[in-house]
């Protein structure tokens, strides 16, 4: 893992990140900024992140993708989270070092908060990380060590989900509520199920402060 004291860098991520944790109902998080409990009292979850433009330095990060096991212990904002990540087997030597540097917060801007947030980073690996967005349905795919998949709840208008707008979420301003259709992880000792549980998609445009 790269150093994870926060050194400015020249990066840029748009796309989309999806995830699904252990809350019952539509995490608390979103709307709480972090300082609300988690309904099950932690938070267990996969996210998948797929960068449809991007940049770190100046080399492309297009077209990648990322998958986040995480596992926070209490209120998100409270730190101590412990995460793994898996970093497209496509990627560069450079894109997966910058990607890392991005998702441990050691490269500042948006994600810079995860070096307060995150006390122990448990793995990082390429990996085959697949990602299928199909509608409203979203899966991902990391051999056998996380298959998820989730769907956006439909809502008064049958063609528009539910969505939580304008809100200050480190994610991104506006928040589609899904729920779990299958998801399973099994890695680094957790063995999860959140099949029925909460789930959620944003819109993603994150930067560097440099």
């Amino acid at each position: 893992m790269p150093n994870r004291e926060m050194t400015p860098a020249d990066w840029a991520v748009k796309g989309e990140l999806f995830l699904n944790c252990s809350c019952d109902v539509f995490c608390p998080c979103v709307v709480s900024l972090g300082a609300h409990l988690p309904t099950e009292g932690h938070c267990h979850a996969w996210m998948g992140i797929v960068i449809d433009e991007g940049h770190f330095e100046g080399e492309d990060l297009a077209g990648l993708n990322v998958g986040l096991l995480v596992d926070i212990p209490g209120r998100m904002g409270e730190g101590n989270w412990k995460v793994a990540a898996y970093v497209d087997d496509r990627a560069s030597e450079a894109a997966y070092d910058g990607l890392l540097k991005i998702f441990s917060g050691a490269a500042g801007g948006t994600t810079g908060l995860f070096t307060m947030l995150v006390s122990e980073i448990i793995g990082a690996e390429r990996a085959p990380v697949e990602i299928i967005r199909d509608g409203n349905r979203r899966v991902i795919n990391i051999g056998r060590k996380i298959n998820g998949e989730i769907e956006l709840l439909a809502g008064a208008e049958p063609d528009q989900p539910v969505t939580i707008t304008n809100s200050k979420y480190w994610m991104g301003p506006n928040i589609v509520a899904a729920r779990g259709v299958k998801s399973k992880v099994r890695d680094y000792g957790r063995v999860w199920d959140f099949g029925g549980k909460s789930a959620e998609v944003c819109a993603i445009d994150w930067q560097g402060a440099a």
